[in-house]
């Protein structure tokens, strides 16, 4: 699972409560220090995660219970504060118009060209018809791999091997573009604080003005997100995050919560290597699964009926 050592640790963490044999405000402030710990060690943001747990601290000891005992208003208090923490609702892309286009724009062994790949895949699926365009001008092989990319997922792709202009490359087939519902642009990966390669991206946002600009984020970056989506934002204005390799580290806290900086939500995950392995990211769902409250698609029966299953 994503992220299974803090699921580990909060869902240890509920269970202490849960075993209690009173709650008072000792109880309390272990559980704020718990949550802290767990957090802190998936690498999620210092300064959001004492803001998240003092607001878990103050309704703990001043809200009332309704219809629920103290216990379980506080496994209550918990789960409600963390979907707020990582995005509150669902942010999914509405598909508006005919080509519709997402770009992805993101630092270098972002996973950018792979999880285009996986969006291909994502929406084909959904009945669209998907083209990828290759605009990484910049590393050796790149087109190669788009085209490979674009093969796994049974898409079009356009590219040009011999253009350095990705506007050049972007305009020569757009004559084309007209037959395809969704266009998926994979540009070149970028430092956001390099001056050159941010006035290329400028350049190119520009030219194709996309419905969506998603920052590809590679989960293992930690709190280092926060900079760069800052920055990506910035230059071509991020709609959306994708978090990318979540389930290869145990760090992934930090590109999950230092996004919500940037106020770009997050609106996928990277859950694996195969071309499937994509999800549209549900804090509801997502937390539901760390506390033990959900299923393998996602969804979650949410604290209340979880507390009444117990109960039987």
């Amino acid at each position: 699972m994503v992220l299974e050592k803090l699921s580990g640790s909060l869902k240890s963490t509920l269970q202490k409560i849960a075993k209690s044999l009173f709650v008072d405000e000792k109880l309390i402030n272990e559980l704020v220090k718990d949550i802290q710990r767990a957090l802190l060690h998936a690498d999620a943001n210092v300064k959001l995660v004492f803001d998240l747990t003092e607001k878990i601290k103050k309704r703990a000891l001043n809200e009332e219970a309704k219809g629920l005992t103290k216990k379980e208003q506080i496994i209550s208090i918990v789960y409600e504060e963390l979907v707020n923490f990582l995005g509150k609702e669902q942010h999914k892309i509405d598909i508006r118009q005919k080509p519709f286009k997402i770009m992805l724009v993101g630092l270098f062994g972002s996973g950018k060209t792979t999880t285009a790949g996986k969006l291909a895949k994502f929406y084909a699926k959904r009945g669209f018809k998907i083209a990828l365009i290759g605009l990484d001008i910049h590393r050796p092989a790149a087109m190669e791999q788009i085209e490979q990319v674009g093969k796994n997922a049974n898409v079009k792709v356009f590219s040009d091997k011999k253009n350095k202009d990705p506007v050049e490359i972007w305009s020569n087939s757009k004559d084309e573009y007209k037959d395809y519902d969704i266009l998926i642009i994979d540009t070149a990966g970028r430092d956001a604080l390099s001056h050159d390669l941010i006035m290329e991206i400028e350049e190119v946002n520009k030219a194709i003005q996309p419905d969506e600009n998603l920052l590809v984020i590679s989960a293992d970056i930690g709190q280092a997100a926060q900079k760069q989506a800052e920055q990506f934002h910035k230059s071509c204005g991020i709609t959306g995050v994708i978090v990318s390799k979540m389930d290869g580290t145990a760090k992934g806290g930090g590109a999950l919560t230092a996004c919500a900086v940037s106020g770009a939500p997050i609106k996928f995950i990277g859950v694996g290597e195969k071309v499937d392995d994509l999800e549209q990211f549900n804090p509801q769902g997502f937390v539901g699964r760390l506390l033990g409250m959900g299923n393998k698609s996602g969804g979650c029966r949410g604290p209340r009926q979880e507390i009444s299953e117990r109960r039987v």
